[in-house]
């Protein structure tokens, strides 16, 4: 789509549509283009509106915690304030919002040979905990450390395509404490399902988002 269409369904200028595809947030697929699908994901991300969204520790610190865990990266009076926090949600897509800093998402092609291999290097949710498919042979999607990324780039080959088979979630949180927290509840699991561009899986991971703040305010 041209970045004229782009800037009206956002509702923002010309000029903005090209930062946000400079910045990476959106995909500039030519000149004067924008990819559909990275634009749909943007305003998925961002269906919150206004809302405020949380600092990279600060989310991982309340995923973590709405997840039954001790965030021990986060201090006494910070947890506290997280934890007022979460028990004031009432909508999943705010929660959403909130935590969407967690990782900066980046999607790749990759030859079919790497798939298998590139789960190896990347922290994965577990899907089925939601009742969805779990992982799929032709398709990777994880977390990984930030300052790995672009070796793990170099190393598989990936290509930067929107429409790709890898979907890796960079973060700067350590590794162990991003899998402790997918051992400990689908919390995760559902924060990323929630931002699914599958209408099912999306309401799926709402439902069960919804589930936990429901659980977490008794």
């Amino acid at each position: 789509m041209s970045t004229t269409e782009a800037a009206r369904t956002l509702g923002v200028t010309v000029q903005h549509v090209r930062r946000l595809a400079d910045s990476g947030e959106l995909t500039r697929v030519a000149r004067g283009l924008i990819n559909r699908d990275s634009l749909e994901r943007y305003l998925l991300e961002r269906q919150g509106g206004r809302t405020r969204v949380w600092a990279e520790h600060t989310a991982w610190g309340a995923i973590a915690i709405l997840s039954g865990m001790h965030a021990d990266w986060l201090g006494p009076s910070q947890t506290s304030r997280v934890r007022a926090s979460l028990r004031e949600i009432t909508d999943p897509a705010e929660l959403v919002v909130q935590t969407r800093d967690r990782a900066s998402v980046h999607v790749y092609q990759a030859h079919p040979s790497a798939l298998r291999r590139l789960l190896d290097d990347l922290v994965t949710t577990d899907a089925t905990r939601l009742g969805l498919v779990g992982t799929q042979p032709d398709h990777v999607d994880g977390y990984l450390s930030a300052d790995r990324l672009d070796s793990l780039v170099g190393f598989f080959g990936l290509r930067e395509e929107p429409t790709g088979d890898v979907t890796i979630r960079a973060t700067h949180l350590d590794a162990n404490a991003v899998r402790a927290i997918t051992m400990h509840g689908d919390v995760l699991a559902a924060l990323d399902a929630a931002t699914s561009r599958d209408p099912r899986e999306r309401g799926v991971g709402e439902r069960a988002l919804a589930e936990a703040l429901v659980q977490f305010r008794r």
